[in-house]
């Protein structure tokens, strides 16, 4: 590579290799091993910036591919180290020296075309709906993918908690205070086809907190998959094309997948044009807007519910509280956070694609604290689609009758019990 085109590993330059990162690191804990842990990633990255290690090197593709990209580390970083920006620059040339596996290219390849994905999780929906994916769901590569799947379909679908959650008398909805900020809705690829009731949802309980909703036309998958697998290209040319659609549209963007919410808050590093960051400066995740209205409080719903904390929610967006003023707006819920709750579930984009043993390795950890609960939670929730499939299908696997559901299909059930849409 020319020296202009070197990645910027600049951020990991705070590490002091103190080793506090250690604990927080999911494959550090899984395999007890230095070289799965970011203080041991961090010398593989500044190896292959100074050219010590090829790209090929066995132990850049043991240990740096196996990274989750969680960012767990960063919180408990006493020194600030940019282990996120070290990371991206250090995939950004693996990618640009030795490429992608087959199997990458071909998902990648997938997420960069409307005409490809949309068509392929349209017939998955359909399989989906005649619950042959349920039954099927189990350990093993396939089942397990069977019961990630049957864990995208609606909560109350899957008849898992809806017969705890009683309706109550109708309660009139209060008038919203003007004016009402405009919010377009990031569609996604993934959140658009397979999780459109959380699409639905987030447009109800939104207008129920004052906000008007907005559809825009032109939007594409944003592009976190191939930003997170080194594919700058890729991700710039998507990230382009969401900015051209929603630049100007709304008041704020609303996202309701944490992986997309932080590709797109990022916008402005990732394209370098003020337009890119003024968009990123208007986008939310839901339960931002959620929270800042609020919300409103609604009909009780009588459940057990432990929250776990997507990666790139609590980490990368650095949303905390949010999500738990979302749900405590729920009266006779009983909102726990289980040990473990703030850690990776393994998902991590197609990572559980890629490396299916260590994603399910890290899963079982989690899988274990649910299953060790008492009491038992009806539900986890999560706000992420990759982590709402892999816990549910980890739960299935395990043979758990836990649920698994997004926030705000929580809201907007207790919304609807209060009779805030009639």
């Amino acid at each position: 590579m020319l020296e202009a085109e070197r990645p910027d590993y600049s951020a990991l330059d705070p590490c002091v290799h103190c080793g506090f990162c250690l604990p927080a690191c999911p494959t550090y804990l899984v395999t007890g091993d230095e070289g799965h842990s970011p203080r041991g990633r961090i010398v593989l990255m500044r190896a292959l910036e100074r050219g010590e290690m090829g790209a090929d090197d066995p132990a850049l593709m043991e240990h740096l591919d196996a990274c989750l990209g969680c960012r767990g580390c960063e919180p408990a970083c006493p020194s600030g180290v940019g282990y996120g920006r070290g990371l991206e620059a250090a995939r950004e040339q693996l990618y640009a020296q030795r490429g992608l596996s087959p199997l990458a290219r071909l998902v990648l390849g997938v997420f960069r075309y409307g005409g490809l994905w949309r068509p392929l999780f349209t017939v998955a929906r359909a399989f989906r709906a005649t619950r042959l994916p349920s039954l099927l769901a189990g350990s093993g590569r396939v089942r397990f993918g069977m019961g990630m799947l049957a864990a995208s379909a609606e909560a109350t679908e899957r008849d898992e908690w809806a017969a705890s959650s009683p309706s109550s008398p109708s309660i009139p909805p209060s008038p919203s205070s003007p004016p009402s900020p405009t919010v377009a809705l990031f569609r996604g690829c993934v959140m658009d086809t397979l999780f459109g009731h959380v699409h639905d949802a987030t447009t109800r309980t939104l207008e129920a907190n004052g906000y008007r909703v907005i559809d825009v036309p032109g939007q594409v998958c944003c592009g976190a998959l191939h930003e997170h697998a080194g594919d700058r290209g890729g991700a710039r040319a998507l990230a382009a094309a969401n900015v051209e659609a929603l630049a100007g549209q709304a008041d704020f963007v609303v996202v309701n997948s944490a992986g997309c919410g932080a590709l797109l808050k990022d916008y402005g590093h990732l394209l370098g044009t003020e337009r890119a960051m003024e968009l990123g400066r208007r986008v939310r995740d839901v339960s931002e807007l959620l929270a800042e209205r609020g919300p409103r409080e609604g009909a009780p719903l009588d459940l057990e519910v432990a929250y776990d904390a997507p990666c790139h929610l609590q980490h990368a967006q650095r949303v905390h509280e949010a999500p738990l003023a979302l749900l405590r707006a729920i009266p006779g819920l009983r909102l726990r956070l289980l040990p473990g709750s703030d850690r990776c579930c393994g998902s991590a984009g197609i990572y559980s694609v890629l490396r299916p043993q260590m994603a399910r390795a890290v899963l079982d950890h989690k899988i274990a604290g649910l299953e060790a609960a008492q009491p038992r939670p009806n539900l986890v929730v999560t706000g992420n689609p990759g982590c709402l499939m892999q816990i549910g299908a980890g739960l299935r696997a395990a043979d758990l009758p836990i649920g698994v559901a997004h926030p705000v299909e929580l809201l907007d059930l207790s919304y609807s019990n209060a009779g805030f849409y009639e």
